[in-house]
C-alpha cells in the first residue's frame, strides 16, 4: 500500500476536477501526500495518475454517506500512520435558476452535499486531526456566503452555512489545537459553472456570466489560496479581487450592495 512516509498530508473531497484537483497538484508539487476522494471515479483515476501512485491515496467517496466517510478515513489513516494535517472539505454542487424553478429534490441535494457533507467530514476526520499537531480544516464556502446571489438562492444559503460552521468550529476547536477556516472564491473556472437552468440544458450559467462580463478567475488561484490557508492565520481566504471587494463592500456599505444586487436581477421571461 502507498504510504505518506512521514510527509504532511491533505484529505481532499471533490478531488476529481476543479479546485480539488488543482489543489492536489499544488500540494503534491510541494511534497505533500494527497488523499483524493470524489464520486467521479474516472476523474479521480486521471488525477491520481498525474500525481503518481507514490504520492496519493484514492477512493470513491459520496460525502452524503457516513459509511463512505468511515471507509475513506480507514484507508487514509492506514496510509498516513493515523495523521491528517489538513482536511479540505471541497466537494460541492450548485443549481442555477429562479427559486421556484429549481426542483425541491435538487435543493435538497445542494444542502446534503454542500452542508451535510462538510459536517460529515468534520465528524469523520476529527480523530485523525486531533492526533496531528497543528491540524487544520479548510471548508470551501463562496463569496455567495457573504453576498446572497439571485438565481443561486439555495447555493448561497449552503455557503452561508459553511462559513458560519467554520467560524463556530474555529472557536470551539481552539483547545484541540485545530484551526478552521473558509475558502471564499469568487467565480472560478470549474465544472460547477457548467450547471444549466435545467438538467441537460444547452445554455449554461458560465455562458450567461461571460456574456454579462462577469470576471471568472483561474482555478490555480484558488489552489494557491488553499495553500495559504494551510499555513496562515486568517479565518477567511478570498479568491480573486472581486471577492475581496465584495467582502469590503458588505462590511462597510451593505445597503448599497443590496440595492445593486436587486437592480441587476434580470426580469423573468
Amino acid at each position: 500500500m502507498t504510504t505518506a512516509n512521514g510527509r504532511k498530508s491533505i484529505f481532499i473531497t471533490g478531488a476529481a476536477s476543479g479546485i480539488g484537483a488543482e489543489t492536489a497538484r499544488h500540494f503534491c508539487k510541494q511534497g505533500w501526500f494527497c488523499g483524493l476522494y470524489d464520486v467521479n471515479e474516472m476523474g479521480l483515476k486521471a488525477v491520481a495518475a498525474e500525481l503518481g501512485a507514490a504520492n496519493c491515496h484514492m477512493a470513491r467517496l459520496d460525502v452524503t454517506k457516513r459509511a463512505d466517510w468511515a471507509a475513506a478515513m480507514e484507508g487514509f489513516s492506514a496510509a498516513t500512520g493515523g495523521k491528517m494535517d489538513v482536511l479540505f472539505n471541497n466537494a460541492g454542487i450548485g443549481r442555477h435558476g429562479w427559486f421556484e424553478e429549481v426542483p425541491p429534490e435538487d435543493a435538497d441535494l445542494v444542502i446534503d452535499i454542500n452542508v451535510k457533507g462538510v459536517i460529515n467530514g468534520v465528524y469523520a476526520a476529527l480523530p485523525l486531526l486531533k492526533a496531528t499537531p497543528g491540524a487544520r480544516i479548510i471548508n470551501t464556502a463562496s463569496t455567495a456566503g457573504i453576498v446572497g446571489a439571485p438565481q443561486l438562492a439555495v447555493y448561497s444559503a449552503s455557503k452561508w452555512a459553511v462559513r458560519g460552521l467554520s467560524e463556530a468550529l474555529d472557536a470551539e476547536f481552539r483547545d484541540l489545537g485545530i484551526k478552521v477556516m473558509s475558502l471564499m472564491p469568487w467565480f472560478v473556472d470549474t465544472p460547477i459553472l457548467d450547471i444549466g437552468k435545467t438538467e441537460g440544458a444547452n445554455e449554461k450559467m458560465s455562458d450567461e456570466m461571460r456574456a454579462n462580463g462577469v470576471t471568472i478567475y483561474p482555478v490555480s488561484m484558488a489552489a494557491e489560496k488553499v495553500w495559504d490557508a494551510a499555513h496562515g492565520d486568517d479565518i477567511q481566504y478570498m479568491v480573486g479581487g472581486e471577492a475581496e471587494r465584495a467582502r469590503f463592500m458588505t462590511r462597510w456599505l451593505p445597503g448599497l450592495v443590496r440595492k445593486q444586487i436587486k437592480a441587476r436581477v434580470p426580469p423573468r421571461s
